[in-house]
């Protein structure tokens, strides 16, 4: 089986799954912020093509459009439960949708918002824009959120490098641990 058609499998499965927990999210961020459900991000995907990705708002509808890191406070634009969504990586779940219509694999590297160039210029010079973006990746699970730019590529390279059915198995156990663990969450 191809790692696309693996990527629809699970996906297929886990949203019946995860039916329940993606309503419930739903309605608590309907319910305690102002503003629509989903935050739908211009991000970067293969061949370096823009595409719309969705996940749970857990931020204000007033927040500027820049990586969470790059925010001057980011908890002040929180939305009430916006840290328990980020902290449990629930509003990733939306990001199940980009899989399903072929915008992301479950493993690849994360993609990158539209403006951060640096990041996307080092991916291009090290061919990682060839690859899928992912919902995990090597890098998640190698540092997340506390990675700066250069080394953050050279774990999407090394991606690159030795991909295999086996390593992708890898990164989702270790993802499904830090998830629970709420390692590598900054904000």
């Amino acid at each position: 089986m191809t790692k696309r058609g693996l990527d629809i499998l699970v996906v297929l499965l886990a949203g019946l799954g995860l039916l329940v927990p993606i309503v419930l999210v739903a309605l608590a961020v309907k319910l305690t912020s102002p503003g629509p459900v989903l935050y739908w991000s211009d991000r970067i995907g293969r061949h370096n093509r823009i595409f719309r990705m969705p996940k749970f708002r857990s931020m204000r509808t007033d927040t500027p459009v820049v990586a969470t890191h790059l925010l001057e406070s980011p908890e002040r634009w929180l939305t009430p439960i916006g840290s328990f969504l980020r902290r449990t990586s629930l509003d990733e779940l939306p990001q199940l949708w980009s899989i399903l219509v072929g915008h992301m694999s479950i493993v690849g590297p994360r993609p990158a918002l539209h403006n951060q160039h640096d990041l996307i210029a080092l991916r291009t010079e090290a061919g990682v824009h060839t690859l899928r973006p992912g919902l995990t990746g090597w890098a998640q699970i190698n540092g997340r959120d506390e990675l700066p730019i250069p080394q953050k590529v050279a774990l999407d390279t090394w991606y690159l490098q030795h991909r295999s059915l086996a390593l992708d198995l890898r990164i989702i156990l270790r993802t499904a641990l830090k998830v629970v663990r709420s390692e590598g969450v900054a904000h």
